[in-house]
């Protein structure tokens, strides 16, 4: 019982309200969402709402929002198409199966713990994953406010509703900013969509509404199978589409609870919630609805308001069914500069404004992995290609500050005999370190060599196949070559990948450390 008011009963209110200003805002994401894969709104609508409910229950992280996303949809556009050409209106019907399909994999990638590969995510490339985010947020609400430049027929602001358009939405930052200086009682988001939707009401404006994105359901999501053959050729057909997004969304949700985790002080299990968002979006795609995962805008915002339980999620959920159902004459007639104030505000949530402000403070080479993690996620709108291209950059930088951990010393003992002092790590990384650390010296080489290993550890075969070269080379010069002073592991990597026999060379030897 414990356990249960402390995942659903925290502070009802907080929870309630919060859930209710987050349902207004993945309004207009899901109806923006299904535009770009290519389905009527209802699909991403039905989608918001199925996930949000089904995570509330099954869900790993607490207080998360699911909902349809942009990652994911981007993924989508092209199995609906492909759909559409194996016949008409089939687009939807095969994008369902792969959205069971998804949920299938994320299943399995539960179970078989993904969720721990995500350690290997530097706090660099979070940080541009965040900041990327929010770019990607403020630039999705360009066309509502007549200023996207590069697609000017995309804007849905005609120049004589510009002034009311901007008008409405520094209305909104307004109330949103000044009023938890007074009150804190009511988010002040959904304050200020109750007052500029009135007075647009009121004075009669002649601005975008939510009604001017689609026409919203007007019932119940239906349970069935998706409309598609049972068979290998369907599945080849579905099968990348579904991997994609299962992988991606995946990342995205493991990211969006790290930062949830960061803000609440709390943990929470990824591989439960891997398993939950697998079973969200099977249960999305039998009643009709898109496949997605976390959204990081709007689950930061849930927290921001309050939400600490599964009783906010679950309240976006029902909140956003109901008010598409049940009110959505009012709901239409919600300002669009309304909701783009309210984005606005996510964005600004979201963006990782320490890593900004500490940029002069930061390694250059943390700088580099943010902003290039920032500036591929914001070129394709994916951010999957983002995180992948920071964590690449973050690898080749790693790689090359850990090759120079391997050093070699020399000492002249006599004429003619010569010791090298191995000092440090040696693995594929390090090894050009390690051979050049030989090749600084007097050639021919002498007659006599001593490889000292004390002080060095071997990790892989390319640590061995550069051990080995080296002496091989020596030998050809004429040396008698003599190892001493591997550790126990070194040597037995040796000995099982068949080198060690023949690393004495003429005379030679090679002897393990006490």
């Amino acid at each position: 019982m414990t356990d249960f008011l402390k995942v659903w009963w925290g502070k009802p209110h907080r929870d309630i309200l919060s859930g209710l200003v987050v349902a207004f805002a993945m309004i207009p994401e899901a109806i923006a969402f299904s535009g770009i894969a290519g389905v009527d709104p209802h699909v991403g609508l039905f989608g918001a709402f199925l996930l949000s409910v089904t995570l509330a229950v099954v869900g790993g992280r607490t207080a998360m929002i699911t909902s349809a996303t942009g990652s994911t949809a981007l993924l989508m556009t092209g199995q609906v198409q492909q759909g559409n050409g194996l016949g008409e209106g089939l687009g939807l019907q095969y994008l369902l199966a792969a959205g069971i399909l998804t949920g299938v994999l994320q299943i399995a990638w539960g179970y078989l713990r993904l969720a721990h590969q995500m350690r290997f995510v530097p706090q660099p490339v979070m940080a541009g994953f965040v900041n990327a985010l929010a770019i990607l947020i403020v630039l999705a609400q360009l066309p509502q406010l007549g200023l996207d430049w590069f697609h000017p027929e995309n804007a849905s602001v005609t120049p004589t509703q510009l002034p009311a358009v901007w008008g409405l939405m520094a209305l909104t930052l307004a109330i949103i900013y000044l009023l938890p200086r007074f009150t804190t009682v009511v988010p002040s988001a959904l304050v200020a969509i109750l007052i500029t939707t009135g007075l647009s009401i009121r004075l009669g404006l002649d601005v975008p509404t939510v009604a001017s994105l689609g026409t919203l359901p007007n019932g119940l999501p239906q349970l069935g199978l998706p409309q598609v053959p049972f068979n290998l050729e369907t599945l080849g057909v579905i099968l990348p589409t579904a991997l994609a997004i299962s992988l991606v969304g995946l990342m995205e949700t493991f990211l969006t609870q790290d930062i949830l985790d960061d803000l609440t002080d709390s943990s929470s299990s990824k591989n439960v919630e891997a398993r939950g968002q697998g079973i969200g979006n099977i249960v999305s795609s039998l009643f009709g609805g898109m496949a997605g995962c976390a959204l990081v805008g709007q689950s930061v915002m849930n927290v921001g308001y309050g939400g600490r339980t599964r009783l906010s999620t679950l309240t976006s959920g029902v909140a956003l069914l109901a008010m598409i159902l049940l009110a959505s004459q009012w709901v239409n007639q919600i300002p669009m500069a309304s909701l783009v104030g309210v984005m606005v505000m996510i964005a600004l949530n979201t963006a990782n404004w320490t890593s900004i402000r500490a940029i002069r403070r930061i390694p250059k080479s943390d700088t580099a992995v943010m902003l290039l993690t920032v500036v591929v996620t914001v070129l394709t709108h994916n951010l999957a290609v983002g995180l992948l291209a920071g964590v690449a950059l973050a690898a080749i930088l790693f790689n090359r500050k850990v090759a120079k951990v391997i050093e070699v010393s020399s000492e002249l003992i006599a004429p003619g005999y010569r010791v090298y002092r191995v000092r440090g790590q040696l693995f594929f990384v390090s090894s050009i370190y390690f051979r050049q650390g030989f090749e600084l010296h007097e050639q021919p080489h002498p007659e006599r060599v001593t490889i000292d290993m004390a002080d060095a550890h071997i990790w892989d075969q390319s640590g061995v196949t550069a051990l080995d070269q080296m002496i091989r080379r020596l030998k050809l010069g004429g040396s008698s070559v003599e190892v001493l002073n591997l550790n126990p592991e070194s040597s037995d990597l040796f000995a099982r990948i068949g080198v060690a026999e023949e690393a004495g060379g003429r005379g030679g030897s090679m002897e393990a450390a006490d």
